[in-house]
């Protein structure tokens, strides 16, 4: 809504259909601005991936500023086999990002936004068990999909990281932050009982949507934090990461092992 206020041109990639057609007549009749479509993305889906990149590439001549948005907590399998919050939350951005990379370049002073969360702290990247099991957890359990969130959140600030290193002498720079706990349907995917114990007291810490997108529109627009690419923000500044978090070596090794994984060359 932001973005379309201030007169961009915003494509909504989006899973659900219906979802995202109600939220782009709402856009842009509030906003006045006819410049705002919806595009099918699934991030369960490396296919679905490539199919929509592959789309916006022909359609669409610039690319300045791509938001990373999704992300979702439960277990489950995506459409590849991988763990649902590892496929989704990081694999199918990882993938997209990567496709859209050229565009960015072309495009000037353009960034890559990569919503995280403070979670990450609780998160770790084991690679064995990656390789055994296409996913960081062993498990679905309801503890094995929050922690699978926390390990994909970790993922995102990783990935930002090693993006960062990689688009270093380009234009392109990039951001990771945590944008609070949102009043979204972001618990859909949790067992009952789990959102029955996490719900009350995420509605004492609860930002509504608007607020929520602060974060994430300050690392979008903010002028002068280019030399704070590949850093991690939170309430709109600069904020510090868990140790594993700022592990070069362990980036690298998530990027190479996600290149694999979505089968590039």
């Amino acid at each position: 809504m932001d973005l379309a206020k201030r007169g961009a041109r915003v494509i909504l990639a989006c899973r659900n259909k219906q979802k995202a057609e109600a939220a782009v007549y709402d856009i842009r009749r509030e906003s006045g601005n006819s410049e705002v479509l919806y595009m099918q993305l699934d991030l369960g889906s490396l296919k679905s991936v490539r199919s929509f990149a592959e789309t916006f590439l022909k359609t669409e001549p610039r690319l300045d500023l791509l938001i990373n948005n999704a992300g979702l907590m439960g277990t489950g399998q995506t459409e590849d086999g991988f763990g649902l919050a590892f496929g989704v939350n990081h694999l199918g951005h990882f993938l997209l990002t990567y496709l859209l990379l050229e565009r960015l370049k072309q495009s000037g002073q353009s960034r890559v936004v990569n919503v995280s969360a403070l979670l990450h702290r609780l998160g770790t990247v084991d690679f064995a068990t990656l390789s055994a099991h296409k996913d960081l957890v062993t498990g679905q359990s309801s503890w094995h999909g929050f922690m699978a969130y926390c390990h994909s959140k970790l993922c995102n600030v990783l990935f930002t990281r090693e993006l960062a290193n990689r688009l270093e002498g380009t234009s392109v720079t990039c951001y990771s932050l945590h944008p609070g706990v949102i009043n979204t349907e972001f618990c859909r995917n949790m067992s009952l009982w789990l959102r029955l114990l996490l719900m009350p007291i995420f509605r004492l810490l609860f930002l509504d949507p608007e607020a929520g997108a602060q974060t994430t529109l300050h690392c979008a627009l903010q002028e002068g934090i280019e030399l704070f690419s590949g850093r991690y923000f939170s309430s709109c500044s600069l904020q510090g990461v868990s140790s594993k978090a700022r592990d070069d070596g362990l980036a690298k090794k998530l990027w190479e092992v996600s290149e694999r994984l979505c089968g590039l060359p």
